[in-house]
């Protein structure tokens, strides 16, 4: 018998690849957040591009996830 998927999990592999997420998940020590666009998920991890680098995440670390809007426009130096 398996487990069955938690509601982030089932979020994330139903997402849409390019679609703006935030993913909260464990560390060691707590928890921490990646935002920005999925780039792949399958039953044992998802791929977020954040704008420092890709980060996989393993399913079973994730607690929370959620699609959310557009990054603002960036403003312009003065």
């Amino acid at each position: 018998m398996s487990l069955p998927v938690a509601a982030p999990a089932r979020f994330l592999t139903a997402a849409a690849p390019g679609t703006r997420v935030v993913v909260r998940y464990r560390i060691d020590g707590g928890l921490t957040d990646a935002l920005g666009h999925l780039l792949a998920c399958d039953a044992g991890s998802c791929t977020i591009r954040t704008r420092r680098a890709d980060v996989v995440i393993p399913l079973e670390r994730v607690v929370a996830a959620k699609e959310v809007p557009p990054a603002p426009p960036r403003r312009h130096a003065r």
